[in-house]
């Protein structure tokens, strides 16, 4: 029932075509601007950073239903799923999703673990998002601590040119072959709304909703329902089942903005065990009780988040206020399967709790010059989080960990002439838990011609250590795993050159970039066996380093757009163990992506292509202390999509069907993933659950 009201209630598209036309904070149609690594919005043509955006349009036609659906059509951006937690997260330049800073208007994301860095982007829903910014490579000096492989910046709508807008959709999709409507069933069911209202000259409020039931995926699972004791009940893909909400006000007059935000998500997963018990009922009849210990995840957060940017006198201040929370709460019951009903309940007790209270101000233009500018910025960081013994394998008690960290950083921008600008910058982070961390960044812009940039980036960022890495105690009769405390956070450096070139011909719009990024991530933080046979321990012993060489072109004529990608990364890893050394030679992973949007002129019925490909992957793991490291393989896959939609009744409804994921790619081999201290290796990777079909219906006012 509850599902039949919200669909009722959404009908609701959370963005519209003209929205990458508008700045963020100001009404005015301005060409496309970015905020990542700015001192102010900036024209992209004009940041002294290469800035990859996917703006509202590109993700309207991509009929995305969260963050990590938009950033899996990316290159060199793989979304990392666990189907047993349900958190997907991004794994960068080969980098993990600790090593990537992910942000909301400029603030970071909280997190199970902690602040910015392992998000679910799952858990981020496209509801009122005017675009995403990626940057990749070290940008300490900017975001500070997590940002070493890069930072995702996913920019919300403030502002719209109607006195009222209402925006509305409803999506169904397939999961796979499983569809079912009714309560129970089967499938994807998107509703969102948004409804912005501009109060007058100087006032804009918007408030957004958005629901997003996944029903699971049983792939060769049996279900729930089932209680053989084969190990096959439950489900491949879990069940997810997300609601979030937003509410914003903003004010603009003159030389100041501000707005204040509050977010809602809560999220219920649940893990279907695939163990099955038979309690035998002595009733003389052979009767028995079959029952698994199933488990729920309820997690809950709440963000206040505060912007102010004006002016005093003729210095710029820009200034970022959040307080967020977030608890994971998990809670096991006993499931008697054949009667389908809870037989024992638990109570519910929190998995990850954190608590940030967080703060960024830039204060820039002081000379009030063109020619020359600085930037003075502070960044405070308040954490307490908690992590409970379900969550790691740590002794005794529930880990509780307070972390203040404070930056100042100053980076300053010389505008050497019309075409050449650099910006050398430096930041001080002082951690009452680790050792003062100093990051440096130099970029440079030269502008090769009226419509060609040529940049050049080098930079640092560091990594403090996870729960894990410190506090992991697991110590009984075939384990000894063990947490570090004194470790040291890991250092990133990179440096890269981009040149990107637009021109025209034959009235088509061509660009085209070639681009180059190097990482090196020094005293990496890795479980190594310590002793024989089974004693692990976290320790800074692995360096590692990436390349990445790619290009892309753009053509654009009348109602047809295409793209063309390809990259070629190679990754160097020194691993240690107690006996042996892998080797160190580069392996390299290829990459093409393509899309394809066209419109008929006179109908308006647009097509929609995207296409990935990712090659091979190979990387060494230990095999045993006793044979030494091997190099391992993972398959390579294809992906596509292809969308087509028709606006109808003067373009306030539109129409768009499907298909998703057209090769079928669920689970691919692979020999590269290295077993734990306590889990076996596996040999197939699972990455998606297979085709899927959708039929989206928006409605705008």
């Amino acid at each position: 029932m509850k599902k039949k009201v919200l669909s009722v209630l959404s009908l609701s598209i959370a963005f519209w075509m003209n929205a990458q036309e508008k700045d963020s904070l100001n009404k005015n149609k301005i060409e496309e601007v970015v905020i990542t690594g700015q001192y102010t919005q900036q024209s992209i043509n004009k940041s002294i950073y290469k800035v990859e955006v996917i703006d509202a349009q590109q993700i309207k036609n991509m009929a995305a239903t969260n963050v990590a659906d938009v950033l899996n059509q990316s290159l060199n951006i793989q979304i990392t799923p666990d189907t047993r937690s349900g958190n997907s997260t991004a794994n960068m330049m080969g980098l993990d999703g600790n090593y990537v800073k992910v942000l909301i208007d400029n603030i970071p994301v909280v997190g199970d673990t902690g602040l910015g860095s392992n998000i679910d982007l799952t858990k981020l829903s496209l509801n009122n998002v005017e675009r995403i910014e990626v940057v990749k490579g070290s940008m300490g000096v900017e975001y500070g601590n997590g940002a070493v492989a890069g930072v995702i910046n996913i920019i919300t709508k403030k502002s719209n040119t109607k006195k009222v807008s209402v925006r509305a959709s409803l999506q169904e999709e397939t999961v796979r072959d499983n569809y079912d409507l009714k309560k129970k069933g089967n499938g994807r069911h998107i509703q969102n709304l948004n409804v912005d209202y501009n109060i007058d000259n100087n006032w804009f409020a918007n408030i957004s909703f958005n629901h997003n039931q996944f029903m699971g995926y049983e792939g060769e699972s049996k279900g729930y329902k089932y209680f053989e004791r084969d190990n096959k009940r439950g489900f491949e893909w879990n069940p997810k089942d997300q609601y979030d909400a937003s509410a914003l006000i903003r004010y603009s007059k003159n030389k100041t903005s501000f707005y204040y935000k509050l977010s809602y998500l809560y999220e219920k997963f649940n893990f279907y065990n695939p163990e099955v018990n038979r309690i035998p009922l002595n009733d003389g009849m052979g009767g028995a009780l079959y029952e698994s210990i199933d488990r729920e995840y309820n997690t809950k957060r709440w963000a206040h988040q505060f912007n102010i940017q004006t002016s005093i006198g003729s210095i710029r201040y820009m200034g970022d206020f959040s307080y967020q929370n977030q608890d994971r709460k998990y809670q096991d019951y006993n499931y008697d399967i054949p009667n389908r009903s809870v037989r024992i309940s638990r109570e519910d007790t929190s998995y990850y709790k954190t608590d940030v209270i967080y703060s960024r101000g830039m204060f820039s233009n002081f000379l009030n010059n063109k020619t020359f500018d600085f930037q003075l910025g502070y960044e405070l960081d308040y954490t307490n989080g908690y992590a409970a013994l379900i969550a790691g394998d740590f002794f005794g008690e529930a880990v509780k960990r307070k972390i203040f960290t404070y930056s100042n950083f100053l980076s300053a921008e010389w505008n050497i002439s019309d075409r050449f600008s650099v910006r050398p910058g430096a930041r001080l982070s002082v951690s009452e838990n680790f050792d003062n961390q100093f990051n440096y960044s130099l970029s440079a812009r030269y502008k090769t011609s009226e419509n060609s940039n040529l940049r050049a980036v080098a930079g640092t960022a560091n990594r403090f250590p996870t729960y894990d890495e410190l506090y992991t105690y697991f110590v009984n009769i075939n384990h000894d795993v063990q947490g570090n405390p004194d470790l040291n956070p890991e250092k990133g450096f990179s440096a890269g050159a981009f040149w990107d070139q637009n021109f025209s011909a034959n009235d088509w719009k061509i660009g085209y970039s070639v681009n180059a990024l190097y990482l090196d991530v020094r005293d990496r933080i890795e479980m190594v066996l310590v002793k024989d046979p089974s004693t692990y321990k976290y320790m800074n012993m692995d360096k590692y380093r990436n390349m990445l060489f790619s290009a892309n072109i753009d053509f654009k004529k009348d109602q047809l757009a295409l793209s063309l990608r390809g990259s070629v990364s190679g990754t160097s890893v020194s691993l240690n163990s107690l006996n042996h050394a892998s080797p160190t030679d580069y392996q390299y992973l290829v990459q093409a992506g393509a899309s394809a949007n066209y419109k008929l002129k006179n109908t308006k019925t647009g097509f929609a292509l995207y296409y990935k490909y990712t090659g091979p992957g190979r990387n060494y793991v230990l095999e045993s202390e006793g044979t030494g490291f091997r190099l391992g393989k993972t398959d390579d896959f294809h992906m596509m999509d292809f969308i087509v939609s028709q606006p109808f009744w003067k373009d306030h409804m539109e129409l768009s069907v499907g298909v998703k994921n057209i090769f079928d790619v669920t689970t691919i081999n692979t020999t590269a993933t290295a077993g734990t201290a306590h889990n076996g290796a596996t040999d197939r990777l699972n990455l998606y659950y297979g085709r899927s079909y959708f039929a989206r219906l928006i409605y705008q006012f």
